[in-house]
């Protein structure tokens, strides 16, 4: 409650109390990443076990062990007993090397998009917290790069989480016009995308990382359509020109709107081919998704009429944090799976431990070792994971006319 009564000497204000909450927090995360990624607080990707880059390039392990022994492709560490590990950049350059032989196989080996093959832009949306989107973009994000496809992530969260779960901490590494905001802002200090994106540990993946700044586009949006003339551009596209100036260089963007229904996530479903709704299977959360679809719908309809393109090539309901053994939440999900048939992901992601020990260390599934976990409990939400991931692999391959 606001008063006009001076604060005692000893007591801060409101706002001096939260600054001093955030100072405090900022600086002990910051000292949580320097013990968790020393000397340089950097995140790295772990390396894989022969038997793990063999299936990720298609391959047997008896295959991948020929190659090095001959020396085709890159020379993998050799660690104890004559284990061989691969970085994922060594992985990405057998692809290249396998594809390069030619055959029927290439494009399984190389899969990224031909010529006549769309960028493919994923939002991952809904304006309910805690429904796992920047769970689901992340972990979709790192399999595309996983798969061979040339990634681009982009974080329009002001709360920043994908970010962090890549190793930014927005408020320390982050400047001015180091976010989308950059790309899409009104004035003469608007920047190219090409400039703000950062390589990641992740070979082959890009990220857009995002802080407080994307906010400033909800508040000058308002400004700009006020003063707007018939010649300039619409608000709602901004967001696709700016994805549209990197385009030759991805095959998929995957986007992590941010949990409201502003300029930010219209202009990226705008700007998106296919779009992935998230849902925790509850009835309050479930309610909350209708009256979301109800004002994007509305709103959507305004964009088209004024000649925004909404046309995706899917749209999708995905059930998230997800426990078999609860009654109402299967319940919940029969239902939904009853309203919008093949609509909703056949695989559910999985609400599991091991997804939230892996968060601990600002880390996902994909870049921890099976052996830091109980192994039923991890290659249980590996699986969930990855079948949620391999189905919209599948819808967007669908997209490009590829045959299974």
């Amino acid at each position: 409650m606001l008063t006009t009564n001076p604060a005692s000497q000893n007591q801060k204000t409101a706002d001096r109390q939260i600054a001093a909450d955030a100072e405090l927090l900022s600086a002990q995360l910051s000292a949580l990443r320097g013990r968790l990624f020393p000397p340089s607080a950097q995140k790295t990707l772990r390396t894989f076990t022969s038997g793990e880059a063999a299936k990720l390039i298609g391959v047997s392990d008896g295959y991948l062990r020929q190659l090095s022994i001959s020396g085709e492709g890159p020379s993998p560490e050799t660690g104890s007993g004559g284990r061989r590990h691969y970085t994922l950049a060594d992985v990405n350059a057998l692809r290249h090397h396998l594809a390069g032989q030619g055959g029927a196989k290439a494009r399984q080996y190389l899969k990224w998009r031909q010529p006549d093959e769309h960028l493919q832009v994923i939002a991952i949306t809904n304006f309910k917290g805690g429904s796992g989107k920047t769970t689901t973009s992340a972990h979709l994000a790192q399999y595309m790069a996983l798969q061979g496809y040339r990634t681009l992530a982009i974080d329009l969260d002001p709360q920043a989480s994908l970010s962090a779960l890549f190793g930014y901490q927005p408020e320390l590494d982050l400047v001015g016009n180091d976010t989308l905001y950059g790309a899409i802002r009104y004035d003469e200090q608007r920047v190219t995308l090409e400039s703000i994106v950062r390589p990641t540990y992740f070979d082959g993946l890009d990220l857009v990382p995002g802080n407080l700044e994307l906010q400033e586009f909800e508040h000058a949006t308002p400004q700009h359509l006020a003063r707007r003339t018939g010649s300039e551009g619409l608000f709602f596209a901004r967001v696709h020109e700016a994805i549209r100036s990197v385009e030759a260089n991805y095959d998929v963007v995957v986007i992590d709107c941010p949990p409201q229904l502003g300029y930010l996530t219209l202009s990226a479903l705008c700007a998106a081919t296919s779009v992935i709704v998230t849902v925790h299977p509850q009835m309050l959360d479930v309610a909350s998704m209708s009256q979301f679809l109800f004002m994007t719908s509305d709103l959507l309809s305004v964009v088209r009429e004024a000649g925004g393109a909404l046309n995706f090539d899917f749209l999708r309901y995905l059930i998230t944090r997800y426990e078999p053994n609860d009654g109402p939440q299967t319940q919940i999900a029969g239902f939904l799976r009853t309203q919008f048939g093949e609509r909703v992901l056949t695989a559910p992601m999985l609400k599991s431990t091991a997804v939230s020990d892996a968060g601990l260390s600002k880390q996902t599934l994909y870049e921890v070792g099976r052996e830091n976990f109980n192994r039923a409990t991890y290659d249980r939400a590996y699986e969930a994971l990855t079948s949620v991931n391999a189905e919209i692999e599948a819808l967007m391959a669908h997209s490009w006319g590829r045959k299974p």
